[in-house]
């Protein structure tokens, strides 16, 4: 078994992976060719796979334990886990041909944000995606993920190309939020964010967004405009970090202040439907995309070619109307009719 990075709430699995790795190596050790040990006692060869098989069932069903109802803030420690799957991940494991395009033509190249034509199922798509890097060298060139000004001009102006060819975007979010240092701010961060909704709205092609990790504030929101919006289970999507919220409300960040702010953000995949910020959440392998990142990137493949296939059959103004209903009905509400007034107590009494 694969060795992972332990979350706190994941500690009753470090046990059952030890035994499980210690069990494998002995059971590969008494299969091997010209073992003497197995051929002496082939009864230790059973009891040995016997033992690991029973091992695994309750590893599986401990994880399964573990990852039935996480709280909002281990969801968020779950969405940030260094093992789990990024944009590029997903670009490599399902996006044949994929040609990747550089530059804004502007400023520079951003490499937190990736961008190129590729084919997902049978369609020909543009791909934008975050991307926080891998190793230490790759996350410090990424900013971890927050792209500066120059990424979502680089996002927008494929975006644009694909719209004059007639190709649909497909974005992958995953970003803490746009990179806010002096620099960027100099460059125009607002301003290009700002742009790119507005752009994004009017584009006359498909456009399918996932948040495949961390979806923080306009930085995720940047890439985020699209007619058809969905989480994967383990993401969350809110307006600011956990880590924000509580520096704000309680002037400090903590283990406590940290998960009250994340159940008060209501950021997860279940809270995002509900309130009807996205349009589904699509399901994680059974401990997170990192655990089965294969399986993880097929469940997302096949959703988006169904939207795909569903949205290709529109007609471009029935397109643009929805995507503008869609936007326009976030943060509705019901205006509830008055209550009587209470009769005074000497006109009921009379």
């Amino acid at each position: 078994m694969a060795s992972y990075y332990t979350l706190d709430f994941e500690q009753p699995l470090r046990a059952l992976d030890e035994e499980i790795d210690q069990l494998k190596r002995r059971v590969d050790a008494l299969t091997s060719e010209g073992d003497s040990t197995a051929a002496g006692h082939p009864g230790e060869l059973a009891e040995a796979e016997h033992a690991l098989a029973d091992r695994l069932a309750r590893h599986s069903q401990t994880m399964a334990e573990l990852y039935k109802q996480l709280s909002p803030w281990n969801t968020v420690r779950v969405a940030r886990h260094p093992d789990r799957p990024q944009g590029r991940d997903y670009i490599e494991a399902f996006c044949r041909d994929f040609t990747e395009l550089h530059g804004d033509r502007r400023s520079g190249e951003d490499p937190a944000i990736v961008t190129g034509f590729g084919r997902i199922g049978d369609f020909k798509c543009m791909v934008v995606a975050h991307h926080k890097g891998r190793n230490t060298q790759e996350k410090l060139r990424c900013n971890f993920g927050c792209p500066h000004p120059e990424g979502y001009r680089k996002a927008i102006q494929k975006m644009e190309m694909a719209a004059k060819f007639g190709v649909p975007i497909v974005t992958f979010v995953d970003t803490p939020g746009a990179y806010p240092g002096l620099e960027a701010e100099k460059r125009g961060q607002a301003e290009a964010i700002a742009l790119n909704l507005k752009i994004m709205s009017h584009l006359p092609v498909p456009i399918v967004s996932i948040i495949i990790g961390e979806g923080g504030s306009g930085g995720a929101l940047g890439i985020a405009v699209g007619d058809r919006v969905a989480m994967l289970q383990h993401a969350w999507y809110s307006v600011i970090s956990p880590e924000g919220c509580a520096a704000i409300l309680w002037k400090q960040a903590n283990e406590r202040t940290n998960s009250q702010a994340a159940t008060a953000l209501k950021l997860t995949g279940r809270d995002n439907l509900e309130l009807g910020v996205v349009d589904a959440v699509i399901d994680e392998p059974v401990g997170g995309a990192h655990r089965d990142k294969a399986d993880a990137a097929s469940r997302l493949e096949q959703w988006i070619v169904a939207q795909l296939e569903n949205l290709s059959e529109l007609k471009i103004d029935d397109l643009l109307e929805r995507r503008y209903q869609r936007y326009r009905k976030l943060g509705s509400y019901d205006v509830a009719e008055p209550l009587p007034e209470p009769q005074a107590a000497s006109e009921s009494g009379a």
